[in-house]
């Protein structure tokens, strides 16, 4: 992911438990290295229940800075992934259930593969490595987010963990309080109406579907350091 240059020298090496001590110091440069690594998981999880940039983006700057104001709650028993994922997923559901209502999950469990959930047809990306390609490429995966968009909220929040953020059946049935048969019946939906014309496709471009990179995760962190009271780390 790409980010501006900070003062790292000598964190990019340690791993999220020294980390975390640094940030129960209030380090300002260990608490932006926190956000790096962790801003796109967060995000996408976040998008993949909202459905919305902007919202996206105000709860993973909500879930840090509840994260960073309660690290003594994080005893290590869990990865910090999993524990700041947790928080940004309850984050993005509290405000899904304040938005509007949810459809009753037994009938979204109901929905057949030629059910209400409209179908997308894309085109294959070309192989060659020329700018038509690239183009073509880059076309693929706007029409795969914009499929993904599309499906029952259900569906897409299975389908962004597990094949988006490649988390284990077991860990999403976790994040999402599924049995693990539920979520491998969700996914196989998810995948059904996505249509076999986006498996060619999925593996080269599923992997960089909703980046949180450059000046969205810049923005993040600087918001969150703010909101915490933290002194930025100098550029350089």
């Amino acid at each position: 992911m790409q980010t501006a240059a900070v003062a790292t020298t000598g964190l990019d090496g340690l791993n999220d438990a020294a980390l975390v001590e640094l940030a129960r110091n209030r380090d300002g440069a260990a608490v932006r290295l926190i956000m790096q690594r962790h801003n796109r998981r967060l995000y996408r999880v976040a998008r993949g229940v909202l459905n919305d940039d902007a919202e996206a983006e105000d709860v993973v700057q909500e879930a840090y800075v509840r994260a960073f104001t309660h690290l003594d709650s994080f005893r290590g028993e869990a990865q910090l992934s999993t524990w700041l994922t947790r928080i940004a997923l309850n984050e993005a559901l509290g405000r899904l259930r304040r938005r509007r209502t949810m459809v009753e999950l037994n009938d979204i469990d109901a929905i057949n593969d030629q059910g209400e959930a409209r179908v997308i047809f894309l085109p294959s990306a070309r192989q060659d490595s020329d700018p038509e390609a690239a183009a073509a490429h880059a076309e693929v995966r706007r029409l795969l987010e914009r499929a993904v968009d599309q499906l029952p909220e259900p569906f897409r929040i299975v389908f962004v963990l597990r094949d988006i953020e490649e988390m284990s059946t077991e860990e999403t049935a976790s994040h999402l309080s599924l049995r693990p048969e539920t979520v491998k019946t969700r996914l196989h939906r998810a995948r059904r109406l996505l249509r076999q014309s986006l498996d060619r496709t999925l593996s080269a471009t599923v992997s960089d579907v909703f980046p949180c990179a450059g000046a969205r995760c810049n923005r993040i962190a600087q918001a969150v350091l703010t909101r915490l009271g933290i002194e930025p780390p100098p550029e350089g």
